[in-house]
């Protein structure tokens, strides 16, 4: 039996009609459809069609990032599919697992975006070493001045208040001033 997926990102105004199409014409006879992003893994639709499938069936997709944005997520698809006893087949990529070819297709494909994500990865932490050399550093910006940090510092040290007392003056969570205080006892 052929089931078919199809999704469209939730955010846009996109239909599933040309996937549908395209799923009727390859002779799917069940379509699970949904809205949801590709990047997330609570899709009940997807995790409906992956618990329905048996031995020979075969899941269909017109494009492969329909399934799955995440090379991680879209190989550990597959894992579920084959270990059910299915097939996959992807209509835009052409690639069909049912077939030795297909096989080796989805095994070259998951290596070039296995290597794509690294490629991806080291330019981004070249970026941020450079960013760190020239004195940009990521992340949030503190709350509290250094002033600000060492008026609290000496506040709690000498007892004159409380963490709990600074952390409600200076308009922040206690556990701010907890760490602050740690950082000071630690060094």
């Amino acid at each position: 039996m052929k089931l078919g997926y199809a999704r469209v990102s939730k955010a846009q105004e996109q239909d599933t009609a040309a996937q549908l199409r395209a799923l009727r014409a390859e002779g799917v006879s069940r379509v699970f459809e949904e809205h949801a992003s590709g990047g997330r893994w609570d899709r009940p639709e997807l995790h409906r069609l992956i618990d329905q499938l048996r031995p020979g069936d075969v899941v269909v997709v017109w494009k492969l990032d329909r399934l799955s944005r995440s090379l991680k997520d879209l190989l550990h698809l597959m894992e579920k599919i084959e270990s059910a006893g299915a097939g996959f087949k992807s209509l835009t990529e052409s690639i069909d697992t049912t077939t030795p070819a297909g096989r080796m297709m989805m095994q070259m494909v998951g290596a070039f975006a296995e290597f794509e994500r690294a490629m991806i990865r080291e330019r981004t932490m070249a970026g941020l070493e450079q960013a760190r050399s020239e004195g940009r550093v990521g992340g949030r910006r503190p709350k509290l001045t250094q002033a600000q940090q060492q008026e609290i510092r000496e506040a709690v040290q000498s007892g004159r208040r409380t963490a709990a007392e600074c952390a409600r003056l200076w308009q922040v969570h206690p556990s701010t001033v907890t760490r602050l205080i740690q950082r000071v006892k630690m060094s």
